[in-house]
């Protein structure tokens, strides 16, 4: 049996002191996403062969530009949780597993506002 700490019981985090939080920060994203992920598929072949000028017409409206950010924000933000595990388990030598870990964190930052970026400048011209 695995004996907690009184801290850790009172937290409910195990021995790593982050894996439960990041556990459900996974599930929370994963679940998250079933939505978001079937919004945009939907986006996508309703607008399958629209021109740009209609892509850009059908971002002014706020639901769907919001509801692009929000699917933008939680892919990358599930990206990098899961390549974040990924990396943890099976990258060994202290070095460059940090460096990885930090490339992951800005890979995903710059990706999600590079994308941010494009639905603003859609949805209200920037």
């Amino acid at each position: 049996m695995l004996k907690k700490t009184p801290l850790g019981q009172v937290l409910g985090l195990g021995s790593a002191k982050a894996g439960t939080e990041h556990w459900w920060h996974q599930r929370v994203t994963a679940i998250a996403g079933i939505p978001l992920v079937i919004f945009l598929v939907i986006y996508l072949l309703v607008h399958r062969g629209a021109s740009r000028a209609e892509i850009t017409e059908s971002m002014h409206n706020p639901i769907v530009a919001i509801l692009m950010g929000l699917t933008i924000a939680n892919l990358a933000w599930h990206m990098r949780l899961g390549l974040q595990v990924v990396i943890e388990d099976y990258v060994h030598t202290y070095q460059t597993k940090y460096a990885l870990l930090l490339l992951n964190t800005f890979f995903a930052v710059v990706m999600a506002v590079a994308a941010l970026y494009a639905i603003l400048k859609m949805s209200i011209g920037l």
